[in-house]
């Protein structure tokens, strides 16, 4: 049986997706923008296109680097299965205590004041970096060639259809975002994605060579 680290694209897909959910206030300024129907596409391409430049930074870079140490590669998917393992005990506790999303920014914002907002919560929280250019860019060490290139791909693929699916599908789930009860799903999908995703890194990484 193929293991699901061992497809680059997917695997990607998966992660980055299920890391970019998990970046509160970065989504609900976009939740908020699209509820308002306001400035929908540029604050979405900008989220999704951060996210692509810092993928790719990770995975050139980062990555590259890590995959001349065997040793420091092992380290990192041992990080990375604690590190998803731990954001879906966040995701399953926030579950138990649902609440509804309220996003901090002001109604009627112009485009300049909507994108220096976005840009603020893309680039000056910390998660993004961590999400992004360590965790995704190190786990691509286990790839070469194409197949970290397909990796990379997958992980700002997943990006692109969150944000804009998130941007301007907020009008239609108005209704039901409006209770506690559909953050619950959703902090449950996310505890059960990353999970499985904790495990297949940690099957790698007791997989004997």
């Amino acid at each position: 049986m193929t293991n699901v680290l061992d497809l680059g694209c997917p695997f990607g897909f998966f992660l980055g997706a299920s890391l970019i959910i998990a970046i509160g206030a970065q989504n609900a300024f976009v939740l908020r923008q699209g509820l308002l129907r306001s400035h929908v596409f540029v604050i979405c391409l900008i989220c999704a296109l951060s996210d692509a430049l810092l993928i790719a930074a990770g995975v050139a870079g980062l990555g590259t680097l890590i995959s001349h140490s065997p040793g420091l590669i092992s380290v990192v998917t041992l990080g990375g299965a604690i590190f998803l393992g731990v954001y879906a005990v966040m995701a399953f506790r926030r579950s138990l205590h649902p609440g509804v999303m309220k996003a901090g920014a002001p109604d009627g914002l112009s485009l300049k004041a909507a994108v220096a907002t976005c840009l603020a919560f893309t680039f000056l929280n910390p998660h993004v970096y961590l999400d992004t250019v360590v965790l995704l860019g190190s786990l691509s060490a286990a790839y070469q060639g194409s197949d970290r290139i397909a990796y990379g791909a997958g992980a700002a693929v997943g990006s692109f259809l969150w944000f804009f699916g998130l941007g301007y599908g907020a009008r239609l789930l108005q209704p039901v975002f409006a209770k506690p009860a559909a953050w619950r799903v959703l902090d449950v999908i996310i505890g059960i994605v990353m999970s499985l995703l904790a495990i297949s890194l940690l099957v790698r990484f007791f997989r004997p060579a």
